[in-house]
């Protein structure tokens, strides 16, 4: 019997899309038993990068309300450079939707390599913290649920 495996999408991408959001470097603290990044740093990482973009398209305050589609394509080593780049795939009522690809460039090394995606969704909020409707793109907004 074999076991079936499912993978992410061959990445065609050469280099990376979107607006740079952050980059810092993999050190020896974010590492899991094996001694590779852990996912869930590389996934903070992400989170902190849409975040400043969303906030920056919302122009407030931005809550993480979804993480979809996340692909972990290839492993992230201590030394990595890691680079977060956004791109805007929908703008909602309250919610801003943003694909956002992380990159490495690594120790010795010249060329970037994708090494996660996903889409993830965050909403503005208020300074009491109630979703309010995202303000630059007002005349624009789609209908969302959100």
């Amino acid at each position: 019997m074999t076991e079936t495996q499912v993978h992410a999408p061959v990445n065609t991408e050469t280099e990376p899309r979107g607006d740079l959001c952050i980059r810092t470097l993999a050190m020896p603290a974010d590492t899991n038993a094996n001694g590779d990044i852990f996912g869930g740093w590389l996934l903070s990482q992400m989170d902190i990068g849409g975040g400043v973009f969303a906030s920056k398209i919302a122009k407030s305050r931005t809550v993480t309300v979804a993480i979809e589609a996340m692909n972990f394509r290839k492993a992230v080593y201590v030394g990595d450079l890691v680079s977060v780049y956004a791109n805007l795939v929908r703008v909602g009522r309250t919610s801003i939707t943003v694909h956002l690809e992380a990159w490495v460039v690594r120790r010795k090394e010249l060329q970037s390599i994708l090494v996660t995606d996903g889409n993830f969704t965050y909403v503005s909020i208020d300074d009491n913290g109630r979703p309010q409707p995202v303000k630059a793109f007002s005349s624009e907004v789609e209908t969302g649920s959100r």
